[in-house]
């Protein structure tokens, strides 16, 4: 029985050039070039504006890298043509972040102020003084980014402050409930 997100095809959308050599395989795109080494026992092909991905055999091994090789590089394709972003939100009294140069700095309730420069190939924005938007073609590189900035002071239950994702709802505590 074969993966059944392995089975899908990808659609290369105009504008994203796919180049698979051997293991190799490279995506490049508007917003810029990806590549992947494609598992052992996987192999991939275009035909006409389509990835195929196809396991050599039926072994346990091979199914279960089977799918994940196809979300990879639909992720990699999706990326170079679209590009992936999350957007954090600063809630607090006095919490804000600022752009410095390629860089953030962040001011979350510390005695220090905290600042954080990308690594290659993702771009951080500041919109506005509580909220960043981290940005790039990698789509694992920043969902980590966002999560080392969210880890920065994550969210309490009491009043919510802290730095959270824009869609991420936070479950609230009552406090104590006096006389």
């Amino acid at each position: 029985m074969a993966s059944h997100i392995g089975k899908l095809p990808i659609a290369i959308p105009a504008g994203v050039e796919v180049k698979i050599d051997g293991a190799h395989f490279e995506a490049k795109g508007a917003k810029g070039t990806d590549s992947y080494t494609l598992p052992e026992g996987i192999t991939a092909a275009v035909e006409g504006n389509e990835i195929i991905v196809t396991p050599a055999d039926d072994l346990r091994p091979t199914r279960a890298k089977h799918g994940l090789a196809r979300s990879i590089m639909a992720g990699m394709v999706k990326g170079v043509h679209d590009g992936y972003s999350k957007t954090l939100e600063i809630v607090g009294t006095g919490y804000r972040a600022v752009a410095k140069g390629k860089g953030i700095e962040f001011f979350l309730g510390y005695s220090h102020t905290i600042t954080i420069n990308p690594p290659e190939g993702i771009t951080l924005k500041v919109t506005d003084a509580n909220h960043v938007v981290v940005e790039g073609i990698d789509k694992q590189m920043v969902g980590q980014v966002a999560a080392n900035i969210r880890k920065l002071r994550e969210p309490e239950p009491y009043k919510g402050k802290g730095v959270k994702y824009a869609d991420e709802h936070i479950l609230r505590k009552a406090g104590k409930a006096g006389k």
